[in-house]
């Protein structure tokens, strides 16, 4: 099983700086090029604070400057707010730039907040829909000379300028969790990126399952890989530990206040929660992250992504958005490469 960091900008309020964010974000990623992890992971979002990306491909373009041998990959692209012939191109030329190393993640997208200002109407049924005909558009403009009759885009003859480094095309990732995500991503050759948030490993065991399955489906298709991405923390003793469950719960009470869309926004920023408000949830609690997500000690992480392994998973990507500071989400980055990782080899 191979490790990689997936990361953004990221504030809950204005204590820090975008500047100062993105010279932290950069850190973070060089510490993973040179602790051997196999890839990074940067996706795209909008007119929000919480997930600061507005286009991936700027920033692996300036993260293939500050790194030597990880995959920089986005995670994700959101399908709907892309044309297939902007796509193609921009993801070429950052494949030219990244000198061939480029893995690019498509999805759906996942939040109303942004459906709403970047193409009012659209729902996740409509956004699937759209991810569905532009994976296949974008292969045959990469390939050349290729015309397009859909229902969503319709273009003559065109060829991408430039086409990729590699051949025929960069790896394609598929953000898949229904059946028919995994199934569609199978028999169109993709991989498959996995997201069961804080749902714990009958989640993860279920994700796995439904791959199997849309492999068993698509027999002569080679099988692709599949990634579970998933936050992850070593710490240090017990409080830190315990600092660590606190921290990622008031996160996931965020990150679904954003999936809501229900929530005050000023500023690219949603009010923040009282204490009151953050106790109120109990599914979100801090004992729940530790026990649905691998935090805790480096054994006691170690023994969570065996786990993982067991069942097939090809890649492992350490979430590390939690809202933290730099300086702790560092200390665990460099904890899971130096104690965590070994175990692997």
């Amino acid at each position: 099983m191979k490790f990689s960091l997936f990361v953004h900008m990221e504030r809950l309020d204005e204590g820090q700086s975008h500047q100062q964010l993105y010279k932290e974000f950069i850190k973070l990623c060089e510490i993973a090029d040179k602790g051997g992890m196999h890839a990074i992971w940067t996706g795209e979002h909008h007119a929000m604070d919480f997930t600061i990306a507005p286009n991936p491909f700027v920033t692996i373009a300036d993260l293939a400057r500050c790194t030597r041998n990880v995959r920089l990959g986005t995670g994700t692209v959101i399908a709907p707010f892309w044309h297939p012939i902007k796509l193609a191109g921009e993801a070429a030329m950052s494949d030219i730039i990244t000198g061939g190393r480029l893995e690019l993640g498509i999805a759906r997208g996942a939040y109303s907040f942004e459906y709403e200002r970047l193409m009012p109407g659209l729902d996740a049924w409509g956004a699937g829909q759209r991810m569905r005909e532009l994976i296949p558009a974008i292969k045959g403009i990469w390939k050349g000379d290729y015309a397009h009759d859909g229902e969503f885009w319709k273009f003559p003859a065109t060829t991408s300028a430039p086409k990729p480094v590699q051949q025929p095309h960069p790896p394609i990732w598929v953000a898949a969790r229904d059946p028919n995500s995994h199934e569609f991503a199978v028999a169109n050759g993709c991989n498959v990126q996995c997201t069961p948030l804080a749902n714990g490993e009958a989640e993860i065991a279920s994700l796995m399952e439904r791959f199997e399955a849309a492999c068993g489906k698509s027999p002569d298709v080679p099988r692709p890989k599949i990634m579970l991405l998933l936050h992850t923390y070593v710490g240090s003793d017990e409080a830190d530990i315990a600092r660590a469950c606190r921290e990622i719960s008031t996160y996931y009470n965020y990150f679904f206040a954003w999936f809501k869309n229900q929530r005050p926004v000023s500023q690219g920023l949603i009010k923040r929660f009282t204490e009151e408000e953050l106790a109120a949830n109990a599914n979100l609690a801090p004992e729940m992250m530790r026990t649905n997500m691998p935090i805790g000690t480096a054994d006691d992480v170690i023994d969570r992504l065996k786990v993982y392994e067991e069942l097939g998973y090809d890649e492992y990507s350490f979430w590390i958005d939690t809202g933290m500071s730099f300086e702790r989400k560092k200390a665990s980055l460099e904890r899971f490469i130096e104690n965590v990782m070994p175990a692997f080899q």
